[in-house]
């Protein structure tokens, strides 16, 4: 599959972005994080630890696009082109404002209901409720923990389409969908696990280069960019 070209240099992201207020917030987005401000001069890290290469020096009262991780003294970073960096979470103040994707996704979020429709942008949509949810191995609760395979067929079902529990089964019902620039909200992405030698990995479409799944990295289902790390072990997508 062609999944276009490999990463530029990281820079902290928010010129593609759109700010929304989180009291006047309106569906219809991608959300990626909040609005973090830095409160003194921050380096951002590869990983959550400061031993770990510096990403980017950010400066005192610098606008970042952050989101909680599993890690309780640590921010995540959206960097250029999905790429996440790690930040103190003590030199960093969050603000009341929630940074979307121009993307074509609608959310309803204060919704649990999924519209009446099969078309895969409403599978897009609903799944978006569900971010925070923890991570479980084998789960298939939405609000208590579910697995990526899990949640992909949950979020299909929830329209009456009925998918196969594991991923590697998933990836042989559909339509083959097999240039990225083809890709539409909804399709299933399948990504290939080295170490079992199998497709082992799942997620969602939602349009703008973005995807949702549940991932045990990530501590949850939770939004992530087509990174060239996940292009490369991109196998498969079904609509």
């Amino acid at each position: 599959m062609d999944f276009g070209n490999r990463m530029n240099s990281v820079k902290i992201l928010l010129a593609a972005v759109s700010l929304v207020s989180v009291a006047n917030a309106e569906p219809g987005r991608v959300v990626l994080g909040r609005v973090g401000q830095t409160t003194t001069t921050t380096p951002i890290f590869a990983a959550p630890n400061t031993r770990s290469r510096v990403f980017y020096q950010s400066q005192p009262y610098e606008y970042l696009v952050v989101r909680s991780g599993r890690e309780a003294q640590w921010v995540q970073v959206l960097l250029k082109k999905g790429i996440y960096g790690y930040a103190a979470r003590a030199n960093v103040k969050i603000l009341p404002y929630e940074v979307t994707a121009n993307g074509q996704t609608r959310s309803t979020r204060g919704s649990r209901s999924v519209v009446a429709s099969r078309s895969g942008s409403a599978v897009a949509n609903y799944a978006q409720n569900f971010i925070g949810t923890p991570y479980k191995w084998g789960g298939n609760d939405v609000k208590r923990g579910i697995d990526c395979s899990g949640f992909v067929k949950n979020m299909y079902g929830a329209i009456g389409v009925q998918l196969p529990r594991t991923a590697s089964e998933q990836a042989l019902v559909g339509t083959p969908i097999t240039r990225k620039e083809y890709l539409v909200a909804g399709d299933r992405l399948y990504f290939w696990e080295k170490k079992r030698n199998k497709i082992g990995h799942t997620g969602i479409y939602l349009g703008n280069g973005y995807f949702i799944h549940s991932s045990n990295g990530h501590g949850g289902i939770a939004t992530d960019y087509l990174t060239q790390k996940w292009q490369n072990i991109l196998v498969a997508a079904r609509r």
